[in-house]
């Protein structure tokens, strides 16, 4: 079972591949609801419904090549966990192979972002997100999926914009007075609009790491999510955000993350299988042809 369900080995193989679709099984620290340990094959699973032709790039980004890797099996403590997904992350990173993680809680993305960092010192973070994630600790752990944001701006210093964060702690609204590297973009000001956008990639350095929770979206159309906040972003400018970042950044790794797989209820995961694929294409748009334009 690979994403896009893509019968030609050609342009699923390995060997070939430009693009590494990585599924990592891991709720190892959720809070509320369950099933992201499950979210990361659903979403692939999904995918091979969707047609492999992308109407808004014109393109057939997965002629580029996209494998779909093993998937990465939990390890039982947190802090394993991490250290795992930083060496395995580290490992593919020096295929020079671009890594697109699918969790999975949100947890999982602060070992993959660290290893991007040690490749791309200039780096900065875009999160979508319904939650700052700016917590120190969680439930007793430093590697929470409350935690991750705080690992990326406390720990490691990496410059972040938050977008559709509409949740945060007390303790979290306290440690934005502290010079955090990081611009949020509260949900409650941009939802509904686009004017926004352009402000928000600026604020990016030149290459991008970009994490999608999948909760940032409303869960009106996400609802099978492990914290679905009321009051999120909408289908469509979710895409514009995302397009507009690959059209003025460089988008050198991604992930998405705590879709929670409930059976018989497969629309979100076919969502969040067609937001990938969307990303792709709007990031490699031009590194493959046209398909209309060039009839």
């Amino acid at each position: 079972m690979n994403f896009g369900g893509i019968d030609e080995e050609e342009f699923s193989a390995f060997e070939n591949a430009r693009i590494l679709i990585w599924p990592v099984s891991y709720e190892g620290t959720v809070s509320y609801g369950t099933g992201t340990g499950a979210g990361a094959m659903a979403i692939v699973d999904a995918s091979r419904n969707m047609e492999l032709y992308e109407e808004d790039t014109d393109t057939e980004v997965y002629k580029l090549g996209i494998h779909t890797l093993e998937e990465f099996e939990p390890r039982e403590m947190p802090e394993a966990m991490m250290d795992s997904l930083y060496e395995r992350a580290t490992e593919l990173l020096r295929t020079d192979k671009f890594i697109c993680m699918l969790g999975g809680e949100h947890s999982v993305s602060a070992p993959v972002i660290k290893a991007h960092h040690e490749k791309y010192h200039g780096l900065s973070v875009l999160q979508i997100d319904a939650h700052a994630d700016l917590r120190d600790t969680y439930d007793g752990t430093p590697h929470s999926h409350a935690s991750i944001m705080a690992r990326v701006v406390k720990d490691l210093r990496i410059p972040s914009v938050q977008v559709g964060i509409r949740s945060i702690s007390g303790d979290e609204a306290r440690s934005l007075k502290e010079d955090l590297p990081t611009k949020i973009f509260w949900a409650r000001n941009i939802v509904g609009r686009t004017d926004w956008i352009d402000d928000a990639v600026d604020s990016l350095s030149d290459e991008v790491y970009l994490t999608i929770d999948i909760d940032g979206l409303d869960p009106s159309i996400v609802p099978t999510t492990g914290t679905p906040e009321p009051g999120g972003l909408g289908w469509y400018e979710t895409l514009a955000l995302i397009r507009r970042i690959a059209e003025k950044k460089r988008i050198v790794g991604m992930d998405l993350v705590e879709y929670s797989y409930f059976e018989n209820y497969d629309s979100p995961a076919f969502l969040c299988s067609k937001l990938v694929y969307k990303t792709l294409s709007y990031i490699f748009q031009n590194e493959v042809p046209k398909v209309m334009a060039a009839t």
